[in-house]
């Protein structure tokens, strides 16, 4: 929580201000951000001065492992996270790659378990980590990226959070993080959410122990219409404890992941936090 406050205050205190062409809004902006998350002590980086919906979050990023390109499919899982982009975003609805209602194109986990080949077919990045780190093997490249701006074009949004880096070191699991372009008072309590899960579940079903997550934020903003309530609102109120986050110890691997799992083996455990803040979300 110190280290999320810390750059909202940061943010409000030091940033510039830059107008967004995607959104049409102004953004108060700075430059390099650094957190870390110690998934070895079950910190979960979840924030407490306002209420968080943790479950949200890491229904997202399971659809990312399982490689959606659908809003609907989001949705069953536990999240509308896409709904705004896939259906309410002016340039996608006119993109002739956009096959219909709730299609979001070539994104995120898509691009990552179909990452395709120069010289044809495709590599299948999470399955390929997953493999080697269940052998306990690191050759210093095992990255999980969704980002291929060679198929920009073909999707309703560009990835933010676009990297996960693994390392393995004497059986401990590490995750290095890299975010292009971070909403924090929206986005950033989805993603700090999303980096702690993903090295803490690969950690359980490739059977490492976990390490830190180190989380980088190269643009990280506050829009306009956002700036009141968390200058006035948000920054005023007193963190709460860090909660746990409470893993089914039967997910035992990624086809685990990939066909069971429900947000139903998720819980968190003392979660203490303010009220709801609702913040205006640029599409």
């Amino acid at each position: 929580m110190k280290q999320y406050l810390d750059l909202c205050q940061r943010i409000t205190n030091e940033g510039s201000w830059v107008n967004n062409e995607r959104t049409g809004k102004r953004c108060l902006t700075v430059i390099n951000a650094d957190l870390t998350y110690d998934v070895a002590k079950n910190e979960f980086p979840l924030i407490t001065t306002r209420k968080s919906f943790w479950k949200s979050a890491i229904a997202e990023f399971i659809g990312y492992i399982r490689g959606y390109d659908n809003a609907a499919d989001f949705r069953k899982l536990g999240t509308s996270t896409w709904d705004a982009n896939a259906n309410h975003n002016t340039e996608w609805l006119s993109n002739p790659h956009r096959k219909g209602t709730d299609d979001c194109g070539f994104i995120y986990g898509k691009v990552a378990r179909n990452f395709p080949k120069p010289d044809g077919g495709s590599i299948d990045l999470l399955a390929q980590i997953v493999d080697h780190l269940s052998k306990g093997m690191d050759n210093r490249g095992e990255i999980f990226t969704f980002y291929h701006p060679g198929a920009f074009h073909m999707a309703c949004l560009r990835p933010c959070m676009y990297s996960h880096h693994f390392s393995l070191l004497d059986n401990t699991l590490y995750l290095n993080s890299t975010q292009r372009s971070c909403d924090v008072p929206l986005g950033l309590n989805f993603n700090m959410v999303q980096v702690y899960f993903f090295l803490a579940i690969m950690a359980q079903i490739t059977g490492n122990k976990a390490g830190q997550a180190y989380h980088k934020i190269v643009n990280a903003h506050i829009y306009e219409d956002q700036l009141d309530l968390m200058r006035d609102v948000q920054l005023k109120r007193d963190p709460f404890p860090s909660p746990q986050l409470i893993i089914n110890p039967d997910i035992k691997s990624l086809k685990d992941l990939e066909t069971w799992v429900t947000l139903d083996d998720f819980d968190v455990e003392g979660y203490q936090h303010h009220e709801p803040i609702k913040y205006p979300f640029a599409v």
